[in-house]
């Protein structure tokens, strides 16, 4: 991994004070006010503080269209993606339009194969959504997570005459002139499409349909279905829209915040669907101390695996299920998933690495990398495309075969290099090359010949060489400087524990001088340390890393509680060191 460089955090004074004499505790009061918190109220994580749905644009027209297909019984197809934010966002749809009043047996939905059928709304998902007998067809389809691209899909399926809610958060497309390109949808819900003036624009597509169905409960209310005292609670699935948040990696606003909150609140007083109280389980993680590292590192995962290597409706299939026991058996099915996951992902790592050694002879990387091996699985190259960024602090795209034939790959960006953008400059100078992309600043995807992958890796580097300065190409860690010695306390790593961390919101990260005491590997591949920070001796623990440190390092850690045979004590985890 590339040596980074520590820098610290800027605290405005006035903000953190303001924030301690509002009852913050100090040393959060300090980390909200590196993060841009000013005052108490932007902490507030209420649901009367959500941006409304009124102000996210197609909303109301949803709730208008879906009101009128529950009012005449219509049948409705939701189609998902194959990530955890398709998952959770497919469940909360079918979980919501049950509860606000969806006949039995009117909802149905459908998932894409990642190998089969590619990403998003294509004519043959259509097809494969109306492959039912006549009678149970449905006239009403819906993408969740999806679709804000799919022009011809969502054609086909209004010229098999459907009506198409398109719900998404992905950027639209553009045409070579590079103005945006929308689908010819009946309505579409999407924060970050042409003029939505909807101030959260990293709401996930679990959070875009989560609004729709607020939008749809006020429009029902209106037309007399129910009062307030009586409507339907909807905060109900606020843990599906919690985890599917979280583990989308968007960014964590405050209206992301509020949402992710209050998930989390709901299970940690045990209140949560079976599916999610199964993956807690399988995860051997307790959703009463539930945290946003929960859902990032140990139940998103799982549910990704499926839609990695088999199929996402197991995934979906565990989130709809009321049934403990039933529930229990799938997320012991998705945890199996998610070992051969890693046994996948452990044999491509090995692969790139020899990859890596050619590209690499001086030991400097490209600004920009671009690996592809035959014997890559297309369901993993997200994360290896991943892993390899963070170790080498370079743009990366990873290919595999599909099914089809094609490369398709998966890149993971740094900060600096809009990868959607840079996809987007490689095709108006190659149009031959990319036969789709899209994405966001820091992921993206696409899909080339074979042929072509030399002609797409030389022009990607072009892109970053312009792009990237040498500045930009040095890793940087932002920390939040020194801790002081009175908050190595196990109540202050619980109280840190229980906020709300995430993208762009990023979890407490200290940087301290130290003496190293002792250093051992444990488990073939992590570094034990004994460490003397302020006069004091710590144990501290290093992931993944099997180098010697020298006797007086600076360290950027995180905290833990370390639990052994009922005792906790607090453990400094190395994320990085400098001499």
């Amino acid at each position: 991994m590339s040596t980074p460089q520590i820098d610290i955090r800027d605290v405005p004074p006035r903000a953190a004070w303001a924030l301690e004499q509002a009852g913050v505790h100090p040393l959060l009061a300090r980390l909200y006010a590196a993060r841009g918190i000013r005052t108490p109220s932007e902490l507030d994580d209420g649901l009367a503080r959500l941006i409304p749905p009124t102000e996210l644009l197609g909303a109301d027209a949803a709730a208008r269209l879906l009101a009128d297909a529950l009012q005449a019984g219509e049948r409705i197809v939701i189609v998902a993606d194959y990530d955890c934010d398709g998952a959770t966002a497919c469940a909360v749809a079918l979980r919501g339009l049950a509860m606000l009043g969806a006949r039995p047996g009117t909802l149905q939905h459908v998932v894409p194969d990642r190998a089969v059928h590619g990403y998003g709304l294509t004519p043959t998902i259509v097809d494969l959504a109306l492959a039912r007998p006549a009678h149970e067809r449905p006239s009403v389809l819906v993408t969740v997570d999806n679709g804000i691209a799919s022009h011809a899909g969502v054609a086909h399926a209004q010229a098999l005459g459907m009506k198409v809610l398109v719900t998404d958060h992905h950027l639209p497309a553009a045409d070579a002139n590079g103005a945006v390109t929308l689908p010819t949808a009946d309505v579409i819900v999407n924060p970050n499409q042409p003029g939505c003036a909807f101030e959260s624009k990293a709401l996930a597509g679990v959070g875009v349909m989560f609004y729709v169905l607020l939008a749809l409960r006020a429009e029902l209310r209106a037309r007399g279905a129910f009062d307030a005292a009586n409507q339907p609670r909807l905060d109900a699935l606020l843990d599906l829209v919690a985890l599917g948040t979280v583990a989308d990696v968007v960014r964590l606003d405050a209206n992301n915040r509020r949402l992710v909150a209050q998930g989390l609140k709901r299970i940690r007083s045990g209140r949560m669907q079976a599916g999610v109280a199964a993956l807690f389980v399988a995860a051997g993680r307790d959703p009463m101390k539930a945290s946003g590292f929960d859902f990032g590192f140990a139940l998103g995962p799982r549910l990704n695996a499926a839609g990695r290597l088999a199929d996402m409706g197991l995934g979906i299939a565990c989130l709809l299920s009321d049934d403990p026991g039933h529930a229990t058996e799938l997320a012991q099915q998705l945890d199996a998933i998610n070992r051969q996951r890693r046994e996948v992902e452990s044999g491509m790592k090995e692969q790139a690495e020899v990859l890596l050694e050619r590209l690499m002879p001086a030991g400097e990387p490209p600004p920009a990398l671009s690996l592809y091996d035959p014997e890559f699985h297309e369901g993993v190259v997200g994360i290896v495309a991943g892993r390899l960024k963070e170790r080498l602090h370079r743009p990366t795209f990873v290919f595999a075969r599909g099914a089809d034939g094609h490369l398709k790959g998966s890149g993971r960006s740094i900060p600096g290099f809009h990868l959607r953008d840079a996809l987007d400059l490689v095709a108006k100078r190659h149009p031959e090359v990319l036969k789709k992309f899209g994405g966001h600043a820091m992921a993206a995807g696409c899909t080339i010949d074979e042929a072509d992958f030399a002609t797409f890796d030389v022009a990607l580097q072009r892109v970053a060489t312009e792009w990237l300065s040498p500045a930009a190409l040095q890793r940087r860690l932002a920390t939040d400087g020194p801790l002081e010695r009175q908050w190595f306390d196990t109540d202050v790593v619980q109280l840190l524990d229980a906020a709300v961390w995430g993208q762009a919101f990023e979890a407490p990260l200290f940087t301290d001088e130290v003496d190293v005491v002792s250093q051992r590997l444990v488990g073939e591949k992590h570094m034990k340390l004994s460490v003397r920070h302020a006069g004091q001796l710590r144990e501290a623990i290093w992931f993944g890393h099997t180098e010697a440190l020298p006797a007086r390092v600076r360290l950027a850690y995180r905290l833990s509680l370390d639990e052994y045979q009922g005792r906790k004590r607090v453990q400094m985890v190395v994320e990085a060191a400098a001499a």
